[in-house]
């Protein structure tokens, strides 16, 4: 069994002396692990960075098998991120959500590629964190768990959306929330079809992707959200 595509660094963990093993999200193979002989090397170390984009070959005598990777590099993005605080914050966060909420060997062709947009803008700190809640929001869609932002779950009204119910998932308007607003989790405009943005709209963004990640895809597994993930609002100081 082997295939090639391209894929990007999330997590690597020695395996042996000089052995690690690399996972992978891949286009069209999805979260996937293999084993990189000679790893640890000086000339391999850089490559096998979160973040980075590689075109990968897997080789596996049968599918059900760990099998090895053979690497070369696409994209270096650790370079960006080393050199600024909140890029690496942002890496390390996408990277850790990506890992514990994927499904292994699952195709997730529209994450992938969401990831990829939100890594390439990692060197502008205006865009990521707005491109980093769009991701995440596009995930819960992705593993069946989207949120109904498209009309007032009691109005029926599509336009002046700004709460989510915690419960629902749906959107609900200014007017319709009364008193109940301080129940519901805020709506920024940037995640309901508009553009501009600032400080405390991100914060409103994350906190709501942030949410719902932990309660539809960690928590029913009793897991948490990860820690990067939850350091990250700390890390842009919103």
């Amino acid at each position: 069994m082997d295939w090639i595509d391209d894929g990007i660094v999330l997590h690597v963990r020695p395996h042996g002396e000089a052995s690690v093993i690399l996972e992978l999200l891949t286009r069209d193979h999805g979260r996937h692990l293999g084993l990189v002989r000679g790893g640890t090397s000086k000339r391999l170390r850089g490559l096998l960075q979160p973040g980075n984009t590689l075109r990968a070959h897997w080789r596996a005598r049968l599918q059900e098998h760990l099998g090895s990777y053979t690497v070369e590099p696409l994209v270096e993005r650790v370079s960006v991120a080393l050199a600024n605080r909140k890029a690496l914050g942002g890496l390390t966060a996408a990277a850790a959500v990506a890992s514990a909420a994927l499904p292994e060997r699952e195709a997730h062709p529209r994450v992938y590629d969401g990831l990829t947009v939100l890594l390439d803008t990692l060197d502008d700190a205006d865009t990521w964190p707005a491109v980093m809640a769009r991701w995440e929001l596009g995930l819960l869609e992705d593993l069946g768990f989207g949120l109904d932002l498209s009309a007032c779950a009691v109005t029926g009204e599509t336009e002046n959306l700004a709460y989510v119910s915690p419960r629902s998932g749906r959107a609900v308007t200014q007017e319709a929330a009364g008193v109940y607003k301080e129940r519901l989790l805020k709506l920024p405009a940037f995640l309901a079809g508009g553009d501009g943005y600032g400080a405390d709209d991100i914060h409103d963004g994350l906190r709501l992707t942030g949410f719902f990640l932990e309660k539809r895809v960690f928590a029913p597994g009793d897991r948490a959200l990860p820690v990067p993930r939850v350091a990250v609002l700390d890390v842009l100081g919103v």
